[in-house]
């Protein structure tokens, strides 16, 4: 005789199916040439899926606000961010600091003001009134670095510290990523852009022949290195196998691990980590 269950005793048989096909869900910074980035997705999927032995998805929002959100209600389990956003992350309780990068033995770098190689401006200084890019509105190199920078030097009000007030309204482009800023340089529509060292540095966001017609006016920092946010509610062992996936790249996919996060990623302080970004972000709190 057929048996007929409740499909009240069926509910947690199909919720373990469903948590079992689950895709895990990497977000990116959109900070560099969107052909680049969709490459290196789908390398990145491949290469944690064969580790992690599940499925996994690799998205590119549009913004970072999409990353916490999505870490906050669940969709998203890993979001590589600014230090800016890690902050914002924590704050908000929708995740905590998993890995942060490490170049060249540090976990800081510098923020850059760069210009187009034919520009007569020596700083930022010199660009009072002028149309400038910043990389976008939460970056921490593309932005609160910088306008910390113009703040200290007394070029914005500390109180009310809006970059328009000395560039001029109308003149303050908030882009995407570094890329989208470099492009307006190189367009003519901005006369400098706010941009991580690494994209002048290294060859990773733009053809040499682009960098050829660029140059750093200005260098500003320390900045604390990109994070790997981890989702608030996800399991100890979960982020350990995370972990493990991820520096595992340092020896079996270094090239790609250096294409989607510039560096190696490393265990860090969170607190030490972003206590930078903290005291900026309490200077032009505003913003």
């Amino acid at each position: 005789m057929r048996i007929i269950r409740p499909f009240a005793l069926l509910l947690p048989v199909l919720f373990a199916v469903q948590a079992a096909a689950a895709d895990l869900v990497i977000a990116l910074k959109p900070d560099k040439n969107p052909e680049a980035m969709l490459q290196e997705r789908s390398a990145l999927t491949a290469y944690l899926a064969a580790k992690l032995g599940r499925p996994v998805t690799v998205i590119v929002p549009l913004s970072a606000a999409v990353i916490q959100e999505g870490l906050a209600n669940g969709t998203v389990d890993l979001g590589y961010v600014s230090g800016t956003e890690m902050v914002r992350i924590i704050d908000a309780k929708a995740g905590d600091l998993l890995l942060a990068g490490e170049i060249a033995g540090k976990t800081s770098y510098e923020s850059f003001w760069v210009a187009r190689a034919d520009s007569t401006a020596t700083s930022i200084a010199d660009l009072k009134g002028k149309p400038i890019a910043f990389a976008s509105k939460t970056s921490t190199s593309g932005m609160l670095m910088p306008l910390l920078d113009l703040v200290e030097k007394g070029l914005v009000d500390r109180r009310t510290p809006d970059p328009e007030s000395f560039f001029g309204a109308g003149n303050v482009f908030y882009g995407t990523g570094y890329v989208s800023g470099i492009e307006r340089v190189l367009s003519g529509q901005a006369d400098a852009a706010a941009v991580s060292d690494y994209v002048m540095l290294q060859n990773k966001h733009l053809q040499p022949e682009q960098k050829a017609k660029l140059k750093v006016i200005q260098r500003q920092g320390p900045v604390p290195t990109h994070c790997l946010a981890v989702r608030a509610g996800m399991a100890a062992e979960e982020r350990q196998a995370l972990v493990a996936a991820i520096t595992a790249m340092d020896t079996d996919a270094a090239q790609l691990r250096d294409k989607v996060f510039t560096s190696k990623l490393v265990a860090v302080d969170a607190t030490a980590h972003l206590a930078t970004v903290r005291a900026a972000l309490a200077l032009v709190s505003s913003k």
